[in-house]
């Protein structure tokens, strides 16, 4: 059975009292989002933060011959469109849903007065910043040094925590998008952790059927990056 949608499938909206909840409670806005919407583009003033519960967001960056390739991701541990309470109002990447689901969007002015009012939700929100700046980091460090292999058992890792579950809807091609390579190369990889069991891949969906033995193939980049987001929110009293 289906569960209700709720803002509090968010972890940062969660992780919020319930007197900075509730001045948030009445602008926050249910959106389903399909894979492939672009939430905003390089350049251009950012009008909403969007608070994932069920989708995932890849942060892109776009080079002038339309090569792209992952930044980062966010899930339901985050919010989509940082720039918005650090001052910028843009940024030059570009924010991409890559797997459907709700979020709930906020307008910016609403979430800036109470960001500016540096109470509970200033600090949760520059926490989760700095571990998405790891994120960013450590992805870019990733895509350089380690085989694609590597890169898409970190990038389903990931993925799993971003939704909480043992699956990920996508296709190859969006995915070789995320990694900046070719769908072939990605059909390789993807084949070797199927035929070890690791995986089964069919039709857009992939299931991961022996976690522990993915998260000894990957890098060391997926444990950096998950050690960062447990030791900067782990203590946040989630509901």
């Amino acid at each position: 059975m289906l569960q209700p949608h709720s803002p509090l499938q968010n972890h940062l909206l969660a992780a919020l009292p319930a007197a900075e909840f509730n001045a948030l409670a009445a602008g926050l806005e249910l959106v389903l989002m399909a894979a492939g919407d672009v939430l905003y583009e390089s350049g251009v003033k950012q009008q909403f933060v969007y608070f994932p519960t069920t989708a995932i967001v890849s942060l892109l960056y776009v080079l002038e011959e339309g090569v792209s390739a992952d930044i980062a991701a966010v899930g339901k541990e985050g919010v989509v469109g940082i720039s918005l309470f650090m001052g910028g109002d843009t940024t030059p990447n570009r924010a991409v849903v890559q797997s459907e689901g709700h979020a709930y969007r906020l307008r910016g002015p609403i979430l800036k007065n109470e960001f500016d009012r540096a109470g509970p939700l200033l600090r949760v929100l520059l926490r989760y910043t700095q571990a998405l700046i790891t994120q960013m980091t450590q992805t870019a460090i990733c895509n350089l040094h380690h085989t694609v292999e590597q890169q898409l058992c970190r990038w389903l890792l990931l993925s799993l925590d971003h939704l909480s579950s043992d699956s990920v809807l996508i296709t190859q091609q969006r995915i070789a998008n995320s990694l900046g390579v070719r769908r072939e190369r990605v059909a390789e990889a993807a084949g070797r952790l199927q035929r070890a069991g690791l995986i089964s891949y069919s039709r857009g969906a992939i299931v991961v059927l022996n976690r522990p033995a993915l998260e000894e193939v990957a890098c060391e980049c997926y444990l950096v990056i998950r050690k960062e987001f447990d030791r900067l929110l782990s203590d946040v009293p989630f509901r």
